[in-house]
């Protein structure tokens, strides 16, 4: 809904990206990120393919994700519910603490699903100063986030 603000399309992002980690559930690579995290990259990239203007059916083959296992939803656990959370709450602040000109190319880009030359246009800034926004932005959100021990690089 976030990404193409229309109930309908959203459904039908879902329901196609989820035909497509059915399809390719073998392809699931635990070592690669968790299955959370799969499904909702497989969502967002079909709704972003929507806003677009290109269908889940006429979309070029997926990439592949590597073979693994068939993984089943496990039961929810407390203890990861809250890890979950205050993940999302560091990122939140992390988004918050950055300037807004890279705020801005940072939610355009991951939640608006708009590619460095189209935000480039709407910012009617140079493609290399949105490069550079986006650069500093991750840098400096990865750097609060390894200070809280949320990341480990």
């Amino acid at each position: 809904m976030r990404v193409l603000g229309d109930p309908g399309r959203a459904e039908d992002a879902v329901q196609d990206a989820f035909m497509n980690v059915w399809n390719h559930a073998a392809s699931f690579d635990a070592e690669r990120g968790s299955l959370r995290a799969w499904l909702l990259t497989s969502v967002r990239n079909r709704s972003i393919d929507y806003l677009r203007g290109r269908g889940g059916r006429d979309r070029e083959r997926e990439r592949e994700l590597h073979p693994e296992v068939a993984y089943a939803l496990s039961p929810s656990d407390p203890w990861r519910e809250v890890a979950l959370s205050l993940e999302r709450t560091a990122v939140r602040d992390a988004m918050a603490s950055l300037p807004a000109e890279q705020r801005q190319v940072i939610e355009l880009a991951y939640f608006g699903g708009y590619t460095h030359a189209e935000i480039a246009d709407m910012a009617r800034v140079p493609l290399g100063t949105v490069k550079g926004r986006m650069r500093l932005a991750l840098e400096k959100m990865g750097s609060y986030l390894r200070g809280r021990g949320l990341v480990d690089v």
